[in-house]
């Protein structure tokens, strides 16, 4: 190989060197502004027991532990340091939405309710529309059948069976009584 021809070859592999490495940092300012367009998809976190407003209402001092358990659920938090208290935390964490937390305290005196502490709590319907805030609305299919797909799918009349015989009066003893 001539020494021309070597000195050539050496100034364009040097070249593309540095148009690799100056194209490499473009690319990295590229990827990050596809990365903050496009984010990864994270599940909905739900931790804890969700008490409603429906249920807190339900309670009355005076009422036993296992009445307060039937309607609110197993507590999230039973401390052996504080037996008197039951705590029920709920945490719902969501992409793109501000997490929600809440915390229900029952006291108790022996096995008897004596005091609530609650953050402001939702009802029911007002939990199940905050779950399905910011989700697409899609039209629901309708659940009808035509006329024709009724007829194709009609059941024949189907014969009566035979009615059972009827149940023995008495049974024979399980065991012999000749002992």
């Amino acid at each position: 190989m001539s020494k021309s021809l070597l000195r050539s070859f050496c100034l364009s592999l040097t070249g593309l060197l540095l148009v690799g490495l100056t194209a490499c940092g473009s690319l990295d300012q590229v990827s990050n502004r596809v990365v903050s367009v496009v984010t990864p998809y994270k599940i909905d976190i739900v931790q804890g027991n969700f008490v409603s407003r429906e249920q807190a209402a339900a309670l009355t001092p005076g009422m036993s532990r296992l009445q307060v358990r039937d309607i609110l659920g197993t507590p999230l938090l039973v401390s052996i340091f504080h037996d008197n208290r039951w705590d029920y935390v709920f945490t719902f964490r969501r992409q793109g939405v501000e997490p929600q937390s809440r915390r229900v305290t029952v006291f108790f005196e022996g096995d008897l309710l004596t005091k609530i502490e609650a953050d402001a709590l939702p009802s029911e319907a007002e939990f199940v529309a905050s779950l399905d805030s910011g989700r697409e609305t899609r039209k629901m299919p309708v659940l009808e059948m035509s006329e024709e797909s009724l007829k194709a799918t009609a059941v024949t009349a189907v014969p009566v069976a035979k009615p059972l015989p009827p149940l023995p009066a008495s049974y024979p003893p399980l065991e012999s009584s000749a002992n």
